[in-house]
Order: C-alpha cells, then sequence, then structure tokens
C-alpha cells in the first residue's frame, strides 16, 4: 500500500481510532476487571498506538517530499500521539500508564479545517474577546469583594475571605449556581441577582463576538472562492472590480448529486449556473460534458425561454446559480453584464448580434 493511499484510510479512520482508544481508556480504570481483560484492552491500545506510529512515520516520509507548509498541527499531533504513551510506558507505574493515551483527544484535530477557521476567528477577535474577559474579571472581583463585605460576617465558613467569596462570584456569574454558597442577607441576595444578569450579558457579547466572527470568516471565504472563479469564466474576465462584486454578491450555492438533474429540457429557466467543482452532461444531439469553471443556462438570463437541453450531473457537482432577478437588479447597476451575457448567449446559438 502506498504511502498516499495510507494517508487516506488513517486519514477517515483517525476520529473512530481515537473513540476506541479512549473507550479503552475509560474502560481500563475499573478496579474489579480481570487480569484477562485488562491484558485484552491493554493489546488494543498498543495496537492503536502502533497504528499512529506508521502514520508518524509516513508524515514524516511526506515532510521530505512535498509541501509541508500549514501542515505544523498535523505533524506535532502525530508526535504526541506516539510519544506521549511511549513516554508513560517507560516513566509511569501500574493502571495510570494507559491515561496517557488520553493525548489522543488531539487526533481528530488533525488536519480539522474548523480548528484553523476557529484559530483564525480567535486572532481576528482578539481585541474584543480581550476587552470582554476584563470586563468579566472586573465583575468577577467586585462582586467577590461585595459578598465578602455583605456575607462574611453571616457565613464566615463561606464568604470569611475574598479568595472564599470568588468562588461563590465565578458559580453566580456564569449563572451555573451549584447552590453550596447562597447569601443569606437581603443585601446579598440583590448582589446575587445583579451578579447573575451581569453573567448573561457578558456571556451573551461572548457568543455575538464569536458568531459575528465566525459570520465573517466563512462569507469572506465564499466571497474569495466565488471571485476566483467568476473572473476564471470567460464571461466576466472583461468585467472591472466593481462589477465582479456585484455579481459574486449575488450567486447562490447548490450542490447537485451524481446523475442529479440540474434543469430539464422544455421548463422555464430563471437562472444560469457556474460550475464549482465537478462535471455536468448537456443532452444535446451531440452530448458534452462542462467541467470547472464552465456555465450554462444564460438565455434564461435574457428572456426566459424555455430550456434547450436536459443537463445532468455527471457527477457530484458544486454550483452557484444566478437568478434572473437578480440578474435584473445587477443589469440596472452594470449593464455591461447585460450586454455581455447577451452577446454571449447569441454567440452560442449562432446569431450575430445587431449593433
Amino acid at each position: 500500500m502506498s504511502a498516499l493511499s495510507f494517508s487516506k484510510i488513517s486519514a477517515s479512520l483517525n476520529a473512530v481510532l481515537a473513540a476506541i482508544g479512549l473507550v479503552t481508556v475509560a474502560a481500563l480504570t475499573t478496579p474489579d476487571m480481570t487480569g484477562q481483560t485488562r491484558l485484552v484492552l491493554e493489546a488494543l491500545l498498543a495496537g492503536i498506538w502502533t497504528a499512529y506510529s506508521l502514520q508518524l512515520i509516513e508524515t514524516l516520509t511526506m515532510q521530505r517530499t512535498r509541501d509541508v507548509q500549514g501542515r505544523t498541527l498535523e505533524i506535532a499531533v502525530d508526535v504526541l500521539a506516539v510519544l506521549v504513551p511511549l513516554a508513560a510506558f517507560f516513566f509511569a507505574r501500574g493502571r495510570d500508564q494507559s491515561l496517557y493515551c488520553a493525548i489522543w483527544l488531539l487526533k481528530p484535530l488533525r488536519g480539522s479545517t474548523f480548528f484553523r477557521l476557529l484559530g483564525r476567528v480567535l486572532t481576528k477577535e482578539a481585541r474584543n474577546l480581550i476587552g470582554v474577559t476584563s470586563i468579566f474579571g472586573i465583575v468577577l472581583f467586585g462582586a467577590a469583594l461585595a459578598a465578602y463585605i455583605i456575607e462574611r460576617d453571616v457565613q464566615p465558613d463561606k464568604f470569611g475571605s475574598i479568595p472564599l467569596a470568588m468562588w461563590w462570584a465565578v458559580v453566580t456569574l456564569s449563572t451555573t449556581g451549584y447552590g453550596d454558597e447562597i447569601p443569606q442577607s437581603f443585601a446579598g441576595r440583590i448582589l446575587a441577582g445583579l451578579v447573575m444578569m451581569s453573567g448573561i450579558g457578558i456571556f451573551a457579547l461572548w457568543a455575538g463576538i464569536l458568531a459575528t466572527g465566525f459570520y465573517e470568516e466563512v462569507r469572506r471565504q465564499d466571497f474569495v472562492r466565488n471571485w476566483q472563479l467568476v473572473a476564471a469564466v470567460p464571461l466576466f474576465q472583461k468585467l472591472g472590480s466593481g462589477a465582479l462584486i456585484e455579481i459574486v454578491r449575488a450567486l447562490r450555492p447548490r450542490i447537485v448529486p451524481a446523475g442529479g438533474i440540474i434543469c430539464r429540457k422544455g421548463e422555464t429557466g430563471d437562472q444560469m449556473y457556474f460550475i464549482v467543482e465537478g462535471r455536468v452532461s448537456v443532452a444535446t444531439p451531440n452530448p458534452v460534458e462542462l467541467g470547472s469553471g464552465s456555465f450554462f443556462g444564460e438565455m434564461a438570463l435574457i428572456s426566459g425561454e424555455p430550456r434547450s437541453a436536459t443537463v445532468s450531473a455527471a457527477t457530484e457537482v458544486s454550483l452557484l446559480s444566478l437568478y434572473s432577478s437578480d440578474f435584473q437588479m445587477l443589469s440596472s447597476s452594470s449593464p455591461e453584464i447585460a450586454d455581455i451575457i447577451r452577446k454571449t448567449a447569441l454567440e452560442r446559438r449562432g446569431t450575430t448580434p445587431k449593433g
């Protein structure tokens, strides 16, 4: 089996192996387990460790032959997944050896695009997040100080110092409310209510900042991808940046599985399509296939006349569609778009445009 094929298999099994390994680690903490069962589970951990060792060897081999920029996280996770359990085997004692296999919690992160996205969001929103965290710290200390002053004489065992009151402040500010420390005085209960409401607002700010950051980052990635696609389509190569921005914002994504019908002959058309990935088959007298970067259905944006051919997905295909309503709005702001599409459509029909 080649290194490349092993890479694909191991990548798909990372999460499964990690889950099996962690369940095995949890099972090994059972005190009344028989020696034979324990031996079987330890052998299972050894097998997973062996698989991860092969993956590490493959990763280091690929590092010599391929561009590894941006693969630092993958390499670091592979190294830790092998070296930490190995070190535990030599230096840890008893059943605690298996606990170090919990490092495999990191394996699902290997190559994860989500965590790269999270890193970019945290970097971009760091100033706002730090600001809200500062507010959280101020409110937390202020709540602990106030609780200490109000409740220290009533409950000296729970509020006898600011560090003791800090636990109550954390629990209340996070709105967890364990109930192990409760203000007894009227003033203390008013303080608790204010701290709870402050906590709701602070956590809402954190959630709002992260949600906005994720939305903006995903939208930016989609915009860049759509921009690259549209800019590469011959139909729009002569457009200026302003016109391209307008049309990119109007595009809408769509995924069609292999064999799916995108449009049928005779249907009324109200949109055209750009192919992002995959291939489509156009059922003309001489069937043709269109691939990434191609487009079809442009006559729908001009006349809305029935489709002249059935188009189906030869493979799973990712499309960007432009509806006629969006096209009309674009035409009013950028007439050159409508002119280019009209000329291209007439050329495809073999008609010479007038004027």
